[in-house]
């Protein structure tokens, strides 16, 4: 996993993204997002705290990473 991948993103949104966040980072809306999350199908684990759903900086990090070696 790439350090400056995860510090970039803990630096521009801290330790969690908000669902509005990881839909900014993934390029999709946040309704599209909310889809994928009731499908059992997104890319990157959430989960709730206080009614909120949220995405860790690290899971995000490693998504895109795992998205970049597998580009051509």
């Amino acid at each position: 996993m790439s350090i400056m991948l995860q510090a970039m993103l803990f630096e521009q949104y801290g330790p969690r993204l908000s669902m509005d966040q990881l839909a900014q980072v993934l390029g999709v809306s946040r309704g599209g997002l909310y889809n994928m999350v009731s499908a059992g199908n997104c890319p990157v684990r959430t989960y709730l705290d206080c009614g909120k759903r949220w995405a860790d900086y690290r899971d995000v990090a490693e998504h895109l990473d795992v998205c970049r070696s597998t580009a051509n």
